[in-house]
């Protein structure tokens, strides 16, 4: 009697087992969900009040693995064992630098000290604000280095570059590596759309500085990336619609000085969305 209480026993786990592991039938299964072509990271900016040991641990908490790197974490006169270093960290901490900047220039020699840092530094992508009359010496140097250059729009306050459209209609006609770092919030700011400027501009953009604004006027505050009224789901779709292939840099600019419970609302808000969607 114990025997064969021990088989039947047996014999139903076994079924259990087999009704765990057992494959679902794929026949009619949905097919798998495509990479993203973009990639989250931070704009070094975010950090502003924070030394870089401090910056890489909030982007460990929040799992985020690209910086766009700012001189107050590596200043433009790094040698070459402070920039391996610096690099070193990051690498340690999972985290790549893609680009630097914003740097902003007045005069041809900080634009060739700016090119000349980001080459040092090993990266592809300058983020800059040049004056209108030196948009073709920055040309100039983009040929010359092969670094692309993303100039920032800044808002209504910004007399050079307030909006993409006013980036756009000033590089369009120059070499395709000066292009557009788009910020976004700044953008709309200024009372333009940028879910359709990101759609309109797209080729040149090099870069994005991802926020969300409180209104579309100069009064407009930063606040986490779900409680604006920049519509992030449609701007997700244009993402995938138009391929960007670039990084989308969470720029963190409220609560400042404590800006990790914002940050990792922004990130799970923006991860949830291109899961949702």
């Amino acid at each position: 009697m114990n025997s064969r209480r021990i088989f039947v026993k047996k014999g139903i786990a076994g079924l259990m087992v087999g009704s765990i592991i057992s494959l679902p039938d794929q026949s009619n299964a949905a097919p798998a969900k495509k990479e993203d072509t973009f990639k989250l990271g931070m704009a070094g900016y975010s950090f502003v009040h924070f030394k870089l040991d401090e910056a890489l641990e909030m982007m460990k908490k929040t799992d985020v693995h690209y910086l766009c790197i700012k001189d107050f974490h590596l200043p433009y006169n790094s040698t070459a064992e402070q920039i391996a270093a610096f690099h070193q960290k990051l690498k340690d901490a999972g985290v790549t630098g893609y680009a630097v900047g914003p740097i902003y220039t007045k005069t041809h020699q900080e634009i060739d000290n700016a090119f000349d840092y980001a080459k040092r530094v090993g990266v592809d992508l300058i983020v800059g604000i040049p004056n209108h009359d030196d948009l073709k010496y920055v040309e100039q140097k983009v040929k010359e280095y092969n670094i692309r250059y993303a100039i920032h729009n800044h808002g209504p306050e910004d007399k050079l570059y307030p909006n993409a459209a006013s980036v756009y209609n000033l590089v369009k006609d120059l070499d395709p590596r000066v292009g557009l770092c788009f910020d976004m919030g700044h953008n709309r700011r200024d009372n333009q759309d940028s879910v359709a400027d990101l759609g309109k501009y797209s080729k040149r953009i090099f870069d994005i500085h991802l926020k969300n604004v409180t209104a579309a006027t100069k009064d407009g505050k930063t606040c986490e990336l779900g409680r604006g009224i920049i519509d992030i789901p449609a701007f997700v779709k244009m993402l995938r619609k138009v391929k960007y292939p670039g990084s989308c840099s969470l720029e963190y600019e409220k609560d400042m000085k404590e800006p990790l419970a914002g940050i990792a609302e922004s990130v799970g808000y923006f991860r949830g969305v291109c899961q949702a969607s």
